[in-house]
């Protein structure tokens, strides 16, 4: 198994109360995850959070990365879901498209925030390989709604462009939502709607 690879479950329910042992489980480690952090988050404490006895824990997983890699790949899908949702209403949304996308965003990161500030402390190898791949897919849509709105690229690096933009929204969204600033959501969605805005701009004039 490579490096950053989610470790795999010891075996798969195949009966319902099996299905719903494996829930509560998961349940379980992401509000010990979530109270606790990766660190801090053992087998024990989640088994006891499900309110099964370890040994049954152990039947299905062999430790606790197992858990809470299939925690975070659950989160993360959900989160990833809602955002790559909002970014795609948002190339529907006319002159106002980076405003939507923003607010739409905001709502997705502000919705799991504690989830966003646990993940971003502790950064565990499931989030780096699946943040990575994310903010691709997101630089790939990004890039073609630009050349669907500005065909001529002459002179312009659009993947470069693609590429700053999505982490300069990433960035200051995120940090946004886990420094919990004196600076109002709405300055934040007109400010960087702006600076979005004027940079695009510069590039197509």
């Amino acid at each position: 198994m490579a490096a950053d690879e989610p470790r795999a479950m010891r075996r798969r329910p195949s009966q319902e109360r099996s299905r719903a042992t494996v829930e509560r489980i998961l349940d379980a480690g992401r509000s010990v995850l979530l109270e606790r952090g990766f660190e801090a988050a053992s087998t024990n404490r989640i088994a006891a959070a499900a309110g099964v006895g370890p040994g049954t824990l152990y039947q299905y997983f062999p430790d606790k990365e197992a858990i809470l890699d299939r925690v975070v790949e659950r989160a993360v899908d959900d989160l990833e879901a809602r955002i790559t949702r909002a970014f795609l209403g948002s190339l529907r949304a006319g002159d106002d498209a980076v405003r939507h996308h923003l607010e739409a965003l905001l709502d997705a990161l502000t919705a799991e925030a504690d989830l966003v500030r646990v993940l971003a402390q502790d950064q565990p190898r499931t989030v780096g390989r699946r943040r990575v791949g994310f903010a691709r897919r997101i630089d790939a849509l990004v890039a073609g709604a630009l050349l669907a709105e500005h065909p001529d690229t002459t002179g312009v690096p659009v993947d470069a462009v693609a590429w700053m933009l999505v982490r300069t929204v990433e960035h200051v969204t995120v940090s946004w939502v886990l420094e919990q600033p004196d600076v109002p959501r709405e300055a934040v969605v007109e400010e960087l709607t702006a600076m979005v805005g004027g940079y695009l701009a510069t590039r197509w004039g």
